[in-house]
């Protein structure tokens, strides 16, 4: 286990939504399954029990990610007490690509040590694939509610293809064994 720390750069913290429902509605509009509502909360610990908090969040507008933030949030609360990070629901980050990805982190205020954002694959997947420096990087895998924690080196606004460190990955099972 990392000591959560990222030197004098940032970290960011990538979080895929937890599972979701496949109800007749529009995708934006899908809510979580009962296993994603387990899930998000074991998230959230995971964040503040591992060091993992984060000053902020970005989130997709969809309502699956809205969901697991919100979820998520309560178990950090629980598990770090005083966790407040400021959040931002964006629209941006439903259906983006990897290149639109990046182009947001690079827009990430510099006083933010530990972002977290909240989002979907296959964009989140192949960001952290694309910043992590080989071989560290998270596996190509990237299930619902698996969280990604990468270390990225000076200001978000150089965050660079290849130059991240991969800090942590875990998924919800891995969480709960700890």
């Amino acid at each position: 286990m990392s000591d959560g720390s990222a030197g004098d750069g940032r970290r960011l913290v990538l979080l895929r939504h937890a599972k979701s429902d496949w109800p007749d509605v529009p995708d934006h509009d899908r809510p979580l399954a009962k296993r994603g509502r387990r899930d998000a909360p074991v998230v959230g610990r995971w964040l503040g029990e591992s060091g993992y908090a984060p000053d902020a969040v970005v989130c997709s507008t969809a309502r699956r990610a809205r969901e697991t933030w919100e979820l998520a949030s309560a178990g950090l609360r629980s598990a770090a007490p005083g966790a407040s990070p400021s959040v931002c629901y964006e629209s941006r980050v439903y259906e983006a690509t990897t290149l639109a990805l990046l182009m947001l982190v690079r827009e990430f205020p510099s006083e933010w040590r530990t972002a977290l954002l909240v989002g979907h694959n296959p964009g989140l997947a192949e960001l952290a694939l694309g910043l992590a420096a080989p071989p560290s990087g998270p596996p190509a895998a990237f299930p619902t509610a698996a969280v990604a924690v990468l270390a990225v080196p000076g200001p978000w606004a150089g965050a660079a293809a290849g130059e991240a460190s991969l800090l942590a990955f875990a998924i919800p099972a891995d969480m709960r064994s700890e």
